[in-house]
């Protein structure tokens, strides 16, 4: 820890005592009067903080001086234990701000009490449950391997973790403290998704029964009417966190789904639409599951058959969105206007009588929308889609994948893949010359960005040119990480949550065991969140049957990912005579491929016993034990192909400052009844209510094309230059830092910026404040670098580690880019790293590691 650091983190302490002592004092010799019970509880809080503060303190100085050693490069300082010691900094900060509040108001016949006091237990409750946490990351620190922010294993600590959050009480986080650790700006509207969810919840709650048995998603439209009764949770913090934590603990995938797509309503839709950019292209595709050829990237004189997508629900249409801010060749042509469905309500297509049509771009953006995979489409993230589209003078191509839990792992995969290779075949259509195509996606996009990539190795087509993942989700299993602690609190992406949308994808969820009917991703969206405006004007049951037409099932047949996977010596599907002659030349299929082929499925035993459900749910071939669906890999079971320990040497002095702030089980063994997590004489706050989680996780989700992070080193190595753009204070954070390393491991070109003060899914929250747009533009400007950059030669792929830039700069003017990669490459050639935008004189920039504002006029 530097001494900056170090004379921060007391200057710290040192008002929070003074500030909370001083309070104390006078509040315990003032007149009680009728406001009696307030100024005790005022007492009482100051008094508790400084306990917990006590404790913490030796805590957050251990851990400043380590958390380093778990940073992607000195340069880009970011990992989940910082971002505990900020989230814990900044609840410090908050109750000294408002201590001095109480200092300065406290003599003023307009001093409420009562709702101080409210204000500090809520804080101090808060702290508590911090205090907990800190002590669960020293039991991680303790337990795991040096270098590695997961702990690699679903039973003992991992499961330890799970136990706790489910008891944990959790509310405080929800109530007046909501988003207290994120920017100012975007507190507002995360207190008004809050009162807006529990609304919702509220009469979810009384159909709840009726709902779960038959299905019935019409009655979801009632619940549209509850945001115009929403005001008890915006006057009552206390009741809006205990019903939130309710709703986050104990309802089912499907709630979610129908509360995420509500931007997705016509009414919202539309609004949503007036404020961004105007396009001149707004298409919605529905691209028949059509076989076709694509060139060997190896061989351009041989073809490979691209099958269509037909895991679980059978053959359907793959629905896409095209989006152009101006008109190019090809995008009014018969061919895709045949292509393009009716959405209803909205022109997809602006055109004067003389309109002029652009040249084709050489540029394509592929994007994968996040929702957890299991809600949202591309509608929802239009509005920076359309800006990134206008800012680029490229077209977007919006993959609306199936989502599950009625179209489970691997069918997103599939289809997006399918639109991958689609668009390469039909770049005429889409106003692109066939150049230069980026992969960007969010959370679950980032993922099958990732995924698309490894197929695409797999196949031996060709590869995009570069992947911009924002946030991914690179670990879909439970392994506990410090980040992940955050979801404790984390009013967007709560754990119990997670949990439910990332078995929903592994297929595992328990609460959809009925046979999966054929629906496309439009009519799920329709039958989900159109209900919600229409309520508003009649009953749902007039018209339910009539939203919808829906046939049975199809026949499951065998997916894109069985054919070409099963015999581990097998190209991919050739045409023609292509076969042959690829047999005689020699395998034409990718190291990538080869070496998932021949990998020997470890886990197989534990599928057939724990997750014979889903595998026989996901695999449709006699002899799949080589298939893509049954690979359950584990680091532990090959450490030669995945080298996710990547520290082997650990120096003495390092494992001296370890040790000081590990801490084991208390009592040594831990009794597996009951077991203590916790130091005698303190216990964290406990829920009325227990969450309903399950411990045990399917094996599917170690497959490498479900965890990328879990990949073996043969199977990232070729991949196209990805940029990671993380979030510090998002639970996703170590996901996203551990595949940087990895990649940087093997050698792969990759750089990781970490934006400050934002939650995980910023994307969507774009056109609400300056540093979530700030955040948006620079996942714009990493594309651009993607289209602008030069292919360099394999050996000029060396790291290169960038000054830092986070100064203060001596000029009013901002500038939050990092420097381009043409002038980086100018000097080392393709850089793997990262640069730490410039911070402005506000210190709000969004980007890591900036001094707050309000950090420093507490503190003066």
């Amino acid at each position: 820890m530097s001494s900056e650091e170090a004379m921060d983190t007391k200057a710290v302490f040192t008002a929070l005592y003074d500030v909370c002592q001083e309070n104390a004092n006078f509040f315990s010799g003032a007149s009680k009067g009728q406001a009696g019970d307030a100024v005790q509880r005022l007492v009482d809080a100051m008094t508790t903080i400084q306990e917990h503060a006590r404790s913490l303190e030796p805590v957050i100085s251990g851990f400043a001086a380590i958390y380093h050693h778990f940073d992607f490069d000195p340069h880009i300082p970011a990992n989940g234990y910082r971002s505990l010691v900020k989230v814990v900094r900044c609840c410090l900060l908050h109750i000294i701000h408002k201590g001095r509040y109480i200092t300065s108001n406290r003599r003023s016949i307009f001093f409420r009490a009562s709702h101080n006091a409210a204000e500090m237990e809520a804080y101090c409750s808060a702290l508590c449950q911090l205090r907990a946490l800190l002590y669960l990351a020293q039991r991680l620190l303790h337990d795991n391997s040096h270098g590695n922010l997961f702990f690699q294993e679903e039973s003992g600590l991992s499961q330890s973790f799970l136990r706790e959050y489910t008891s944990m009480h959790k509310g405080c986080f929800y109530g007046r403290c909501v988003g207290f650790q994120f920017t100012p700006a975007i507190r507002p509207c995360l207190q008004s998704i809050v009162i807006s969810l529990v609304a919702f919840g509220d009469y979810y709650k009384k159909l709840q029964s009726g709902i779960v048995e038959a299905g019935d998603v019409a009655t979801y439209g009632v619940a549209a009417s509850s945001f115009l009764t929403s005001g008890k949770y915006a006057i009552d913090p206390e009741l809006r966190g205990q019903e939130y934590e309710r709703i986050t603990q104990n309802l089912d995938v499907h709630f979610w789904k129908a509360f995420w797509n509500v931007t997705e309503t016509e009414l919202l839709s539309s609004l949503v639409s007036m404020t961004a950019t105007q396009v001149k292209v707004n298409r919605a595709l529905s691209v028949p599951p059509l076989p076709f050829d694509l060139p060997l990237a190896a061989d351009p004189t041989h073809m490979v058959t691209v099958s269509p997508p037909a895991a679980h629900i059978g053959l359907g249409p793959v629905q896409m969105r095209l989006i152009s801010y101006e008109l190019r060749e090809g995008q009014d042509s018969e061919k895709l206007l045949a292509l393009c469905r009716s959405e209803g309500g909205t022109i997809s297509l602006s055109l004067g009588l003389w309109t002029t049509r652009s040249p084709p771009s050489p540029w394509l953006v592929l994007h994968f929308h996040g929702g957890g995979f299991v809600a949202q489409t591309s509608k929802s993230h239009e509005p920076y889609l359309r800006s990134w589209s206008q800012d680029l003078n490229a077209p977007v191509l919006s993959v609306d994948y199936s989502l599950a839990p009625e179209a489970p792992f691997p069918r997103a995969l599939e289809e997006c893949f399918y639109a991958y290779c689609w668009a390469i075949k039909n770049h005429n259509l889409l106003g692109w010359t066939g150049e230069r195509v980026c992969l960007a996606g969010d959370s679950a996009g980032g993922n099958l960005c990732v995924t698309v990539s490894m197929r695409a190795a797999a196949h031996g087509v060709r590869m995009p040119d570069g992947i911009v993942a924002a946030y991914p989700a690179t670990l879909l299993t439970v392994y506990a990480s410090p980040s992940r602690l955050l979801t404790l609190m984390d009013p967007l992406l709560p754990l119990s949550v997670l949990a439910r949308c990332l078995s929903a994808y592994a297929g595992t969820d328990p609460q959809v065991e009925k046979q999966v009917e054929k629906v496309s991703t439009f009519s799920m969206v329709r039958r989900d969140t159109a209900l919600l405006l229409r309520d508003f004007k009649q009953g749902a049951s007039n018209w339910i049957n009539s939203l919808l037409d829906r046939g049975s099932a199809d026949s499951v047949r065998k997916s894109v990912s069985e054919v070409s996977l099963t015999s581990p010596h097998a190209d991919p599907p050739v045409s023609g005579k292509a076969s042959v002659n690829s047999l005689e030349k020699g395998s034409l299929k990718s190291q990538t491929c080869q070496d998932l082929g021949t990998h020997t499925n470890s886990c197989a035993s534990d599928v057939q016993k724990n997750g014979s459900q889903t595998a026989n749910h996901l695999s449709t071939t006699p002899d799949n034990h080589n298939s893509i669906l049954d690979i359950t890999l584990t680091p532990e079971s090959k450490p030669e192909d995945v080298s996710f320990f990547l520290c082997k040497e650990v120096d003495s002095s390092v494992s001296e400052s370890f040790s000081s702030v590990a801490i084991p089980p208390p009592g040594g063994e831990e009794d597996s009844e009951k077991p203590r997590e916790f130091p005698e004489g303190f216990e964290p706050l406990r829920s009325e209510q227990l969450a309903e989680m399950n411990m045990q996780s399917s094996p599917i989700v170690r497959n490498p094309y479900m965890s990328p992070l879990l990949a073996p080193d043969s199977m990232l190595k070729g991949l196209p230059p990805i940029h990671i753009v993380a979030c510090h204070l998002d639970p996703m954070l170590d996901d996203s830092v551990m595949f940087a390393k990895r990649l940087r491991n093997v050698g792969q070109p990759v750089t990781l910026c970490v934006v400050d003060d934002l939650p995980h899914g910023f994307l969507s929250l774009s056109q609400l404040s300056r540093e979530t747009r700030e955040a948006a533009n620079l996942c714009m400007e990493r594309i651009r670098d993607v289209f602008t950059m030069k292919d360099p030669p394999p050996e000029m792929r060396k790291h290169r580690k960038l000054e830092r830039t986070n100064q203060k700069p001596s000029v009013t003017k901002r500038d939050h880019t990092p420097p381009s990669q043409e002038a980086v490459q100018k000097e080392e050639g393709l850089f793997v790293g990262g640069g730490a935008p410039v911070v402005d004189e506000e210190g709000l920039a969004g980007f890591y590691p900036p001094t707050t504002s309000e950090a420093e006029k507490i503190l003066a």
